[in-house]
């Protein structure tokens, strides 16, 4: 080769080497030979030749990327995340540990919106990023409004006081004893100075029930409604402020009408209070013909699902259901109501199209949505009104709707426009399970019938070919992947707020979902549009055959005993989880992947936190009920600990097993024919408690003291006499005592105290080891409210005897 081509051979490989970083790059004319030696040396010619790879597949990437936005904002599925930015604002105000102003939030929305509005031309791709923002500030912004318009009155503290109001609404339970929701009038001795609008009374003795409207009174024990059983769980007066309920207790004897009258015309004399009462007392004369007929738990299932009303139902028939996962055929649901509208639907087209010459002079299909449409407006009245019910009424009234204009009746944007009615009208309701778990499987199951249409139009030619057993697949197929689609898109908010699911749901929801749609939803239609006739009895037969048969399938599921407690769900798991089934619903293209891998990172993260470190102490927010939590056993101060919340710790926790406590005596000496008299213990019997205490249980005196150890060798005493605390204070790390009197810190600020007092502003606490000093682990608190700054907790801060709210909750 001459000195001629040599040169030539290697400009071109300089010129290649650069060409390699850019094809676009000019070609270097200085140096050439230098930088042409560098540039050969294998190690960086081949790292050249990665990053070119690189930034094609980034160039690559980034245009399927735009394309597939484009595919997306072209089927105009981002209308269908508008509720959901709306539900994450909610979420995040009511979640907030002190209360933004309306103003604050008006003034940020006007920012956001403005930003909107000025992404225009150039800027408009970057549109959805400022509209983001704007959605979810207005969703802060209609909880901040809701609360404002309710300001529920919350009971301070437990009282027994005279109590005359109005029933309001009433329902019976399984035991034949009725629960009044009363609007409070006046109390008595003593007079509340804060008393509750509402409260939630059960009468256990038995009276003559009182009619909607009427005025009672009588002795009744009031408490205001219960808050987290633990840190993190549901709390209850959060529900309560939002349904305009300040109390609940019961009645001392059977409640009695006023001496001087006291019936409320003033109540009654408005037109939406004589349609509320007349709606009530349909509603329950609906509910007693329908027990009636069918009897038993049976009965009380068929009622519910038509009247809403759940008490009547036994506790065991309740708990096999849920075992079952079948609980949610007791809510009037998506599923319940969906069945009813189309047997109607059905029902009275082929009826219309019996009677000759009208399917041709009248559109036949148009008028059975009209009635359907009138059918779902009652139910939806003698229902109750749950969320669940109104999400589904709104939701079948679209699609009832849009078979008037031909429009296609199930979509994801009817979806979306029933989570946007419901949450403008009502932003509490989505922090409830039956918010969420109702949308996101009805999400879920609407995307996947689009899928499934679009799958059997392609495939309809073979459908057709297979006859009769092709619509018995398509029948079997369906009805499977309901089951399977619902049960997979609820899944991890069950875990999130009950902390278990159950492990032959499938195989049960399968076994009973022909039941309900064939024989118990379409029998319930007959018979609710026959009793007015007095012709309900033999579709109300057919009906409770139906359920007893699913009762049977529930109870031998629940026998299996194949219950899996989750335990807690971390909220940003749970977010993931959550946000990422959304994606996965709403998107069509491979953005859709984004969403499968929400799922996995959250489904990652829920697995990885069975391993988080539990609590060691868990403490009950009356202090009446304090356990120990070693592995999966809680050791609790009492026999028979109360059911209501030890089996939320019991789920929460992921511990079944439950250590009761071994009993000492506490008598003194016996004397013919005299009672028993309880002794006081004194400092050495206390001394040798204390030092007798066993890791893992509780060693208790009854009705005085019990003392135990956590696993890492904390004494722990529960004691219910306020005097024996000086005595605990020189062996003890932790005393618990339910009073609410202010007590002393002990003398040598050794121990822990928590009273009542304490736990009254801090709610429910969890005790964990912090290891992170040297030395022995030290005792790390965690309180079931940061602060009682929001509406529902501010009633933990106020002092009846100077009518003052005092400061925030104190450090323990």
């Amino acid at each position: 080769m001459g000195e001629g081509q040599a040169q030539a051979v290697a400009r071109d490989e300089e010129r290649s080497a650069w060409r390699l970083l850019d094809d676009n790059a000019p070609v270097p004319t200085a140096d050439l030979a230098v930088q042409g030696a560098a540039l050969r040396s294998p190690p960086v010619r081949y790292g050249l030749i990665i990053r070119r790879r690189t930034v094609r597949a980034a160039t690559s990437i980034s245009r399927s990327m735009r394309a597939a936005a484009a595919e997306e904002q072209e089927f105009g599925h981002g209308f269908v995340l508008i509720p959901v930015l709306l539900a994450l604002g909610a979420l995040a105000w009511f979640d907030l540990p002190g209360t933004v102003r309306i103003a604050e939030l008006a003034a940020l929305l006007c920012v956001f919106g403005m930003s909107t509005l000025l992404c225009r031309g150039d800027f408009r791709r970057w549109r959805p990023f400022a509209l983001a923002p704007a959605l979810f500030t207005a969703g802060m912004l209609l909880a901040a409004a809701e609360t404002a318009r309710l300001d529920t009155v919350i009971l301070d503290g437990p009282v027994t006081t005279n109590v005359r109001g109005t029933v309001i609404s009433r329902e019976p339970d399984d035991k034949g004893r009725w629960r009044y929701l009363v609007e409070i009038q006046e109390t008595s001795g003593p007079r509340l100075r804060r008393p509750p609008a509402r409260a939630t009374l059960l009468a256990r003795s038995r009276h003559e029930p009182f009619q909607v409207g009427a005025a009672l009174e009588g002795k009744a024990r009031l408490s205001p409604p219960s808050g987290p059983a633990l840190p993190g769980l549901n709390d209850f007066a959060f529900d309560a402020y939002f349904k305009g309920v300040g109390a609940v207790g019961f009645f001392y004897g059977a409640p009695r009408v006023p001496a001087e009258s006291m019936v409320a015309e003033r109540q009654q004399s408005s037109l939406p209070a004589r349609t509320s009462a007349f709606l009530t007392m349909m509603r329950e004369a609906a509910g007693n013909r329908i027990r009636a007929a069918i009897g038993g738990d049976t009965g009380a299932i068929a009622a519910a699902l038509v009247t809403g009303e759940e008490r009547a139902i036994s506790r065991e028939t309740v708990e096999a259901l849920r075992a079952a996962g079948l609980s949610h055929v007791l809510a009037i649901s998506g599923l319940n109501m969906v069945l009813a509208a189309g047997t109607f639907l059905i029902g009275a087209r082929t009826l219309l199209s019996f009677v000759p010459g009208v399917a041709e002079r009248f559109p036949i299909k148009k008028i059975a949505a009209a009635g359907a449409l009138l059918m779902v407006f009652l139910y939806i009245l003698i229902s109750g009104g749950a969320v669940s019910a109104l999400r589904s009424w709104i939701m079948i009234s679209i699609m009832l709707v849009a078979v008037f204009f031909d429009r296609i009746s199930i979509s994801l944007r009817n979806v979306a426009l029933a989570a946007l009615v419901i949450i403008t009208w009502k932003p509490s309701a989505v922090a409830g399970p039956g918010f969420q778990m109702s949308f996101a499987a009805t999400l879920a199951l609407v995307a996947g019938y689009a899928r499934w249409r679009d799958h059997r139009a392609k495939d309809r030619e073979a459908n057709t070919k297979r006859g009769g057993w092709g619509a018995a697949s398509s029948l079997a197929t369906g009805i499977v992947a309901t089951s399977v689609i619902g049960g997979l898109a609820t899944a991890v908010y069950a875990a999130a707020h009950f902390h278990r699911l159950p492990a032959y749901g499938l195989a049960a929801n399968i076994a009973a979902a022909p039941l309900i749609s064939v024989l118990v939803m379409p029998f319930a239609l007959f018979a609710m549009l026959l009793m007015p006739f007095g012709l309900e009895h033999y579709p109300l037969m057919v009906m409770g055959q139906a359920l007893d048969w699913m009762l049977s399938v529930a109870r031998y599921v629940a026998s299996l005993d194949g219950e899996w407690m989750t335990g807690r769900v971390g909220n940003a798991s749970f977010f993931l989880v959550a946000f990422g089934g959304v994606l996965l619903c709403v998107l069509r293209t491979r953005l859709a992947l984004a969403g499968a891998g929400l799922i996995l990172l959250g489904g990652s993260a829920i697995a990885l936190e069975r391993n988080v470190e539990r609590p060691s102490i868990a403490i009950s927010e009356d202090g009446q009920l304090v356990g120990l939590i070693a592995g999966g056993t809680i050791a609790t101060n009492r026999s028979r600990p109360p059911e209501f919340v030890f089996s939320q710790w019991q789920r929460a926790l992921a511990a079944r097993d439950h250590t009761a406590p071994l009993e000492i005596p506490a008598i003194g000496p016996e004397r013919t024919g005299a009672p028993k008299l309880v002794r006081q213990p004194d400092e050495a019997e206390i001394v040798a408690l204390l030092g007798a205490a066993k890791p893992g249980v509780f060693t208790c005196r009854k009705s005085q003291v019990c003392v135990g150890q956590s696993r890492e060798g904390w004494t722990v005493a529960v004691v219910e006499a306020p005097e024996l605390v000086p005595i605990l204070c020189k062996g003890a790390d932790l005393i618990v005592v339910a009073t609410r009197r202010p007590l002393a810190a002990c003398p040598s600020g050794v121990a822990v105290i928590v009273t009542g007092q304490t736990l009254r502003r801090t709610g429910a606490i969890e005790i964990y080891a912090d290891q992170r000093q040297p030395g022995e682990p030290h005792m790390r608190v965690e309180a079931s409210f940061a602060s009682t700054e929001r509406p529902w907790q501010r009633h933990r801060r106020y002092d009846w005897r100077s009518g003052d709210f005092l400061p925030s909750a104190p450090n323990l």
